[in-house]
């Protein structure tokens, strides 16, 4: 079964938008476990546009489904996620300033292998499952399991880009990366940028998937459907 974990930033940069506490983060993210949501994901930026710090550490003990924290594994990230132990910390290579992200970690390039390496043992110690975040390409896979990571996220936004001009070239590269990761036994989730309109088919096309995780896209169509009406049609997507 593939999990549906929903990022929550965006409820979180509406809050912000106004000051106070509505919508409040934590109710949103208990009413969408109830609803169905298999899953929480946070991204805690340095400049607290969106989640905050405060925000990570009441749902933490809220929360009865997964708890996904995703960053930049600089300090602050780190003591934060050893401070909370979620069930998985997603390791993205964004700069502080960055808006959103826009590519995955070159597993290959021997400085990035010298910062990640002993920051992921760290958080295995600490029972904390670390994913990293990658671009659909061989040996990425390969290089993220020669890190030790426990899984690694396909950045799946190039797949819906190209989606709709050709749905079976724009899967192709993502297949391949997540039959490697399958070789390796790597744990495989999948996110960016996925939406009702392309999410089905990368399931049918990689149904091992462990994990997508969904923000933007899920929050956007719940101004329409509601949540609960949202939520349901993202996991019909994933049977």
């Amino acid at each position: 079964m593939t999990r549906l974990s929903v990022n929550i930033n965006k409820v979180a940069t509406l809050r912000n938008a106004r000051g106070g506490n509505n919508p409040d983060v934590l109710s949103v993210a208990l009413a969408l476990e109830d609803m169905g949501a298999e899953g929480i994901t946070v991204h805690p930026r340095p400049d607290e546009r969106h989640i905050t710090k405060q925000d990570v550490l009441e749902l933490r003990p809220q929360l009865t489904t997964e708890f996904n924290m995703e960053g930049y594994p600089d300090e602050r990230f780190i003591n934060l996620v050893l401070q909370v132990r979620p069930e998985q910390a997603t390791l993205v290579p964004d700069a502080p300033d960055q808006l959103t992200s826009n590519h995955g970690w070159d597993t290959c390039d021997a400085d990035n292998v010298a910062y990640l390496a002993p920051i992921i043992k760290k958080l295995k110690e600490a029972g904390v499952r670390v994913s990293i975040f990658i671009d659909a390409e061989p040996k990425m896979v390969e290089g993220a399991a020669a890190l030790g990571a426990d899984r690694v996220e396909l950045y799946t936004e190039p797949y819906a880009a190209a989606y709709v001009a050709d749905r079976e070239a724009a899967v192709r590269p993502f297949v391949r990366a997540a039959e490697k990761a399958r070789q390796l036994n790597l744990g495989l989730n999948a996110g960016h940028d996925l939406s009702l309109e392309n999410l089905q088919y990368l399931h049918r096309q990689i149904p091992w998937l462990d994990e997508v995780s969904i923000g933007h896209a899920l929050i956007c169509d719940a101004l329409f459907l509601g949540f609960s009406e949202t939520i349901n049609r993202y996991k019909a997507c994933l049977k």
